[in-house]
Formats: structure tokens, sequence, C-alpha cells
């Protein structure tokens, strides 16, 4: 179990403007943290931080490294030493292959958002020997998702980067944490029929409300993988078990949805 207070603790939400990020900045506020919500819309931040109870609202490219170091120096100068950072930006992107331009969003939001924000936070969470850096990957991160190769590849790099941060600096009392749901009804989901449909398919749609209170409990109980669907579990299970026979039946699905 973990040690982790709430009360006061001071948390970063990226991606916190909508969907799964401002569900959790208003779980976290209710739970008694100041929250700064972030997300490349800063009005939409500064909408949602009034909306749900967070201490403040900011703008910042979670992509760009010296965007993302000058908005944790204005959170910790204005509400103190960061306890909580939910990496939890993402982006949809083209289909298929997708373009040269879909990769690199997608690398630079996916993956290279966690690896700044811990570069920057791992050390002095390590020092004190607390902290909670929590890496929202996608159930895509563990199986696929079929429209999308960037989404795919990049989610799979987003559950690497959170297994290396924990084997590296879990020992340290710093709790690291994977988000991996399935179907969440977000913006993203909802603007981008392909993937409504094949996330449809092979499970249940969840409110993003539901997902924040799974990370909660697992923060809770200082435990890695978030799966607010447990099934994933299964089909991860079933991937690993016989990896051909997986994959058959992915193709099997793909010509069913008729992608």
């Amino acid at each position: 179990m973990s040690d982790i207070e709430f009360r006061d603790a001071v948390a970063v939400v990226t991606g916190g403007a909508g969907g799964i990020g401002r569900a959790l900045g208003a779980r976290l506020s209710a739970e008694g943290a100041r929250v700064a919500l972030v997300d490349l819309d800063e009005a939409a931040a500064a909408a949602a931080a009034a909306e749900t109870g967070a201490a403040v609202g900011l703008g910042a490219d979670v992509g760009d490294e010296t965007s993302l170091r000058a908005m944790i120096d204005r959170v910790e100068g204005d509400l103190g030493t960061i306890d909580i950072y939910c990496s939890n930006a993402g982006v949809a992107t083209g289909g298929g292959l997708g373009e040269d331009g879909d990769w690199e969003v997608s690398w630079r939001v996916h993956a290279l958002a966690h690896v700044h924000a811990a570069r920057v936070l791992m050390p002095g969470m390590a020092a004190r020997g607390s902290g909670v850096f929590v890496v929202t990957a996608s159930a895509a991160g563990l199986l696929m998702l079929m429209q999308s190769a960037p989404y795919t590849v990049t989610k799979h790099a987003a559950v690497a980067i959170a297994e290396w941060l924990a084997v590296r600096h879990g020992g340290s009392g710093v709790q690291v944490h994977c988000l991996c749901p399935q179907g969440v009804r977000t913006p993203m989901l909802e603007g981008d029929s392909g993937g409504r449909s094949e996330v449809g398919s092979s499970g249940r749609i969840l409110e993003p409300d539901q997902v924040a209170g799974e990370v909660i409990v697992a923060i809770r109980e200082n435990r890695f993988l978030v799966l607010p669907h447990p099934e994933v579990h299964d089909y991860e299970t079933a991937k690993v078990a016989d990896r051909d026979r997986w994959l058959g039946g992915m193709r099997r699905l793909l010509s069913r949805l008729g992608q």
C-alpha cells in the first residue's frame, strides 16, 4: 500500500482541458490536492480549472522540452514542489502507416513528453523518497490499435518508458503508474469514427471519471498497471501465450470491421 497523501499535495495533469485529464484534475482536487491543469490550449485549461476546482490552468507544449520545463518552473514557483505528475496528454494521428508528421507529433507527445518530465522531476522525487509519476499509455500500448501504426507504436513506447522508470526509480520511494484504458468517452474517441468502431467492437466505453477513479485507487495501492478495463489483462495474456493465434484473431477482427 502507498503512504501518499493527496491533501495539500501539488499535482500536475497534462492534457487537462478535457477527457481523462480533466477528470483526473477534478478527482485530485476533490481529494484536496492543489492541481495545475495543463493543456496546449491555455484558455481551455483555465476554463477547466475554474470548473473543476483546480488551482490553476496553464498552457504548455509538453512535447517540447523547453516549454515543459518552463511550465514546471511556473507550477513550482506558484504552488510548490510537485508531488504528483500525471503525464496524460495524447494526440490522435492519421490512419494506417500515417505520414511523417503523424509519427513526429505522436513520438513527441506519447513518448518524449514522459521523458522530458521524468528528467526534470525524478531526481528530486528520488532524493525526497516520495512522489507519484503517472504515464497515460493505452490498451493499444499493450495490444494495438489496428487503425493507426503511429498511435500503436508510440503507446507501446509509453508503456516501456513507464516500466523503465518503475525499475530505475521504484526502489527509491517514487511510485510509477501506467494507465492503459481501452475505450473512454473523450473528444479524441468521439472525433475518430474508425477508432471508435474498432474500440467499440472490443469492449465497453467508460466515462472519464470512472478512469480517474481507477487511477486514484491504483495510487493508493501502489499498483503499477492501471487497467480500467480488466479484460485487457486477459487479452494481453492471450497475446503472450500464443502470439500467432492472437495475430490471426486480430486479422479476423480487422476483416469484420472492413478496415
